[in-house]
């Protein structure tokens, strides 16, 4: 999947969750396109028309371009008559027969990435509790890009193992980013996303060879942390657990791969392209 449909498709799972958490029924919303001050709205959720679909939204224009100017939400009760937007795009609005929207901007790390959007069919002041569920789920789509740039970043960062064994600080970093990632996979809602991240950090790691050792998830993550050079007491705090929880874990990862230490559990789980 493509950086772009894989980022539309959080949008759209997006627009499921906020029309569920706000009661509105209809949601749209589109990725900020890059090197571009506008929105593309790629995304639709309860719209009775397509008037909306592959509307371009220019930062400052209209509700939606406002809060990405503005980095904040924006709310209107009546669209076509609202002296706080613009304009622009009052035939396509009027089309879907939408009245009252809120639109709210996706930040991450200070950068309007995206903007949700629900509206109502009628007239009426969309209150501080529409707007929280609103922001909630704008948060969660937040964290979802963070986690995607992230596995992203450290994809790019993994070249090849150095021949003849020789790992650097880099390749150590790569290692810790790994453990990192993957002990945030579980916090993770979306179980697509999930899935996905997880997979990310399989391509860090060799090839695994048939009928290779196998570790349940909790126990890589476990000697993830390990291989990064982490205690138990961090390991356990890294992963929200408790010490004894993660003795417990690394002794199953070590019967399983038939090492007697860390080290020599480290060492067999990269043999077996379980770690990078």
């Amino acid at each position: 999947m493509t950086s772009d449909a894989a980022g539309a498709a959080q949008i759209g799972g997006a627009l499921a969750r906020l029309r569920r958490a706000t009661g509105l029924p209809v949601a749209f919303g589109g990725l900020v396109e890059p090197g571009r001050p506008q929105v593309r709205i790629s995304e639709l959720s309860g719209t009775t028309t397509a008037a909306l679909r592959s509307l371009t939204v220019t930062s400052g224009n209209g509700l939606g371009g406002k809060a990405v100017a503005l980095a904040r939400p924006c709310a209107v009760t009546e669209y076509s008559s609202s002296r706080q937007i613009s304009h622009e795009y009052d035939v396509p609005v009027a089309a879907e027969g939408i009245r009252s929207v809120l639109a709210v901007p996706v930040v991450v790390r200070r950068r309007v990435r995206g903007v949700l959007y629900g509206a109502l069919r009628s007239a009426q002041p969309l209150g501080d509790r529409t707007l929280g569920a609103a922001l909630a789920v704008a948060r969660d789509v937040e964290q979802a890009l963070v986690v995607r740039d992230e596995a992203r970043g450290l994809l790019a960062q993994a070249g090849p193992e150095p021949a003849g064994g020789d790992r650097g600080a880099g390749w150590e970093q790569v290692r810790e980013a790994h453990a990192a990632l993957r002990a945030l996979a579980p916090r993770i809602a979306d179980p697509g996303l999930r899935a996905e991240l997880l997979a990310a950090c399989g391509l860090l790691t060799a090839p695994r060879p048939a009928g290779g050792a196998s570790l349940a998830p909790r126990e890589l993550d476990v000697l993830s942390w390990v291989a990064a050079g982490a205690t138990n007491a961090t390991v356990a705090e890294r992963l929200g657990l408790r010490p004894e929880t993660v003795k417990g874990y690394l002794r199953s990862a070590m019967r399983k791969l038939g090492a007697h230490t860390r080290g020599e559990a480290v060492t067999a789980a990269r043999r077996a392209g379980l770690l990078p």
